[in-house]
């Protein structure tokens, strides 16, 4: 391994850091709540009851705290169920629960609350696993792979959704972010070379496609970010000056980047390969080499789009076949529109991003 290739990997791992570092987002809405593990010894569900498959009432937990300044320590535990299958978390004896410690300390005749399942462990089991396969695979591509997923999770935790918190429009923020972390995951893949540079310029050009596609049709088929995820939660939680169109748009782009990125780096890579085992061809040759690339790949990357989107949505489509509704009916409703727009825009820009890098790939490898 030379100095110029872990160079770059270490600046990466500073920077992440240092980000990692950086304070985050201004709190609205004050959590600070001491929390601790607690080893689940008991439960009793006398006052839970059932209501199909949902369930309300209160759960009464039993457990011994196993973290913090009070470890060792059995404490009652409360845990209330509102029949919403999404929130709701029942315990069983020897499962694992976060607790809230009051802020005075855990006293006799406390009854705390049992506010969810511990779930790092696993989750540091899954992604130590995932880390060593990935490097176990890729070698030191995978490495710098999992240095460029660590960079792009810091920076949207640190970067981007607190500056969108701020006031800042959501929309060239994620475009800000996208072009980050483009340059950045490039770069580190493929070096400071014409190849990498065709790629960010074809997934750019792809990207700002899709972003124009998405203000266009979003606002011409009325649909708002108040489809998005926990948007009212946000909104009611002090954060009413938010344009959920803006961050609508731009979470558009932000899924279909990393489709984006792989697209363009294929199709860089196959024209610099072709340009490279022969030298004289001329940027129209090489343009058309990349075209003939792009449409063996887009085919599948533009279903792989289709199927990564329409599996968030599939109990929505469920509740839709069940209750009967009809295409023209379900078709027309704001939550399934928003994911129409999210699918088709993000599958549009991805086929113009084959052009796109084949002609930046072209221009950059070819001759006159």
């Amino acid at each position: 391994m030379q100095r110029r290739e872990l160079l770059p990997v270490l600046a990466l791992a500073a920077l992440c850091a240092a980000m990692f570092l950086t304070p985050s987002a201004e709190k609205i809405v004050s959590d600070v709540a001491e929390t601790a593990r607690a080893e689940v010894l008991s439960v009793d569900n006398s006052a839970v009851e059932s209501v199909g498959l949902s369930e309300y009432g209160s759960q009464q937990v039993q457990a011994r705290i196993v973290s913090g300044p009070f470890k060792g320590k059995i404490i009652r535990a409360e845990n209330t169920l509102r029949a919403q299958l999404e929130t709701d978390k029942k315990f069983r004896a020897g499962d694992t629960a976060l607790v809230t410690i009051p802020e005075g300390g855990v006293k006799e005749a406390d009854t705390l609350i049992a506010r969810d399942h511990w779930r790092m462990g696993w989750c540091a089991v899954l992604a130590l696993a995932f880390s060593l396969c990935l490097i176990l695979f890729g070698g030191w591509t995978g490495v710098k792979a999992l240095f460029s997923f660590a960079f792009s999770c810091v920076a949207v935790w640190k970067l981007l959704i607190p500056l969108c918190l701020a006031g800042w429009s959501g929309v060239w923020m994620s475009l800000g972010m996208v072009a980050i972390l483009s340059a950045v995951i490039i770069w580190l893949v493929a070096g400071t070379t014409r190849k990498a540079l065709a790629a960010f310029l074809g997934a750019m050009l792809g990207i700002l496609s899709s972003l124009i596609l998405a203000k266009i049709f979003s606002s011409l088929m009325h649909v708002n970010g108040a489809t998005m995820p926990y948007a009212q939660s946000l909104v009611n939680s002090g954060c009413e000056n938010l344009n959920l169109y803006d961050l609508f748009c731009g979470s558009v782009i932000l899924c279909s980047s990393g489709a984006v990125m792989d697209l363009a780096m294929d199709i860089s890579a196959g024209v610099e390969e072709v340009a490279h085992h022969s030298p004289g061809l001329q940027r129209r040759s090489l343009f058309f080499s990349g075209l003939r690339i792009g449409r063996a790949v887009v085919g599948t990357m533009t279903t792989t789009l289709l199927l990564a989107y329409s599996g968030g949505y599939l109990t929505l489509l469920m509740v839709f076949a069940v209750q009967g509704t009809s295409p023209l009916v379900f078709l027309n409703s704001t939550l399934l529109s928003a994911e129409i727009v999210k699918t088709l825009v993000g599958s549009f820009g991805m086929l113009l991003v084959a052009p796109f890098t084949a002609l930046s790939a072209a221009w950059l490898n070819g001759h006159e």
